[in-house]
């Protein structure tokens, strides 16, 4: 029998990605060892205590209910973490939402906000998510160039007025994926003006806050004087606490746009299971220490690996923040050619820059996901191969 799909399945075409997952399975089942710096899933385990209270927790008979929204205490911990943080005030009852990990929140967004035809400002490069979420509203992206002469910030002055005019959201992500460059107040600032001015909603994806190198923590948006008047941000556990698979997070912010999400979310799902909302609690309440040694981790992994692509005569950029690096490839390259030479010649697998947007041609992600033995490996693989 044959089956008609919905047109909105037409956006969802097999992407870059499990085309590169098929051809590694491939490599691997030829015997090749292949080092996997693709995908940005954590390679590194919670913390003790995050382990140790879901342990607990999912021995309690009476943990298993619906829990159908954030538990007070969950609400109440973000509210605290956000003032001891960031010196933001937020109501746990009306300013504070429980997602299921920000992936979650992302897709679902536009949706609440969006109708088909409208215009959403998009960073490009950006996280796969994004269009996802405007695909499924019927929206239009209008695509934000993300520029290494502007620190791969948005230039709001090259967005047209008539688009500002037409816009419902923009979407802004500081550090960012694949782009882990990070935003100023000032530059905040700018934005808050900007969306007040076309009366904008602004998301800001906060999803990297704690993965930060050298002091450069990463500014919030709701810190920002007026941020809360036009806008929300949205976090997760999955990197900063390690917790990818327990799909856990937040959106806080403008009391308006998180009683709508809400009103979605009431008619989506039933809520994140009981002993992991007490896990990220315990996060957020005794993390610091444990965010702090992981920075560290993922500090060296990088110092170690752009030191030895330097040394290699490929000239990349050291990030601020984040868990990749966003790199610059040899001219006379496309990004894919280029990840599947490091592919085949190497067994060293990159993400194409073009997979996250027009914009990103010309680059390739690099994740900190392998232990630095293995990102030497990784440099002497690609040394062999004669690339550069």
């Amino acid at each position: 029998m044959k089956f008609t799909l919905s047109n909105k399945m037409n956006f969802f075409q097999p992407s870059i990605f499990s085309e590169l997952a098929h051809y590694k399975k491939q490599r691997v089942a030829e015997g090749e060892n292949i080092i996997d710096l693709s995908i940005g899933s954590p390679d590194l385990a919670p913390p003790s205590f995050i382990t140790e209270t879901l342990s607990k927790e999912v021995l309690k008979h009476d943990q298993y209910g619906y829990s159908l929204s954030g538990t007070k205490e969950f609400n109440s911990a973000v509210s605290s973490f956000y003032k001891r943080n960031y010196d933001v005030n937020l109501e746990i009852d009306n300013e504070v939402l429980l997602l299921m990990g920000s992936q979650d929140g992302l897709v679902h967004f536009p949706m609440v906000f969006a109708n088909p035809g409208d215009v959403i400002l998009v960073p490009d490069p950006g996280y796969t998510a994004y269009s996802a979420g405007i695909a499924m509203a019927g929206a239009n992206p209008f695509f934000m160039p993300l520029k290494k002469e502007n620190q791969f910030l948005p230039d709001l002055q090259m967005i047209p007025e008539d688009i500002a005019k037409k816009a419902k959201i923009m979407i802004l992500n500081f550090p960012g994926n694949p782009v882990p460059a990070l935003a100023s107040k000032e530059y905040f600032a700018e934005v808050v003006a900007f969306a007040k001015k076309f009366g904008i909603l602004v998301l800001h994806d906060f999803a990297y806050s704690e993965l930060y190198y050298e002091g450069n923590k990463p500014v919030s948006f709701l810190s920002v004087e007026g941020a809360k008047e036009i806008g929300v941000e949205m976090s997760s556990f999955s990197k900063n606490y390690n917790m990818a698979g327990t799909r856990i997070g937040y959106l806080a912010g403008n009391r308006h746009v998180v009683q709508a999400m809400n009103q979605l979310k009431s008619n989506l799902d039933y809520g994140v299971f009981l002993p992991v909302q007490r896990a990220a609690i315990r996060a957020l309440e005794e993390g610091d220490h444990f965010c702090e040694e992981s920075r560290k981790v993922y500090e060296k992994r990088r110092n170690v690996l752009v030191k030895g692509l330097i040394e290699l005569g490929w000239e990349v950029s050291k990030p601020d923040a984040g868990m990749f690096v966003w790199a610059e490839i040899p001219k006379g390259w496309s990004s894919l050619d280029f990840a599947y030479a490091l592919l085949n010649k190497a067994n060293v697998v990159v993400t194409p820059g073009h997979a996250f947007g027009p914009n990103g041609e010309g680059y390739v992600r690099i994740a900190l996901v392998q232990e630095t033995e293995k990102l030497k490996e990784a440099i002497c693989s690609i040394e062999k191969a004669n690339i550069f």
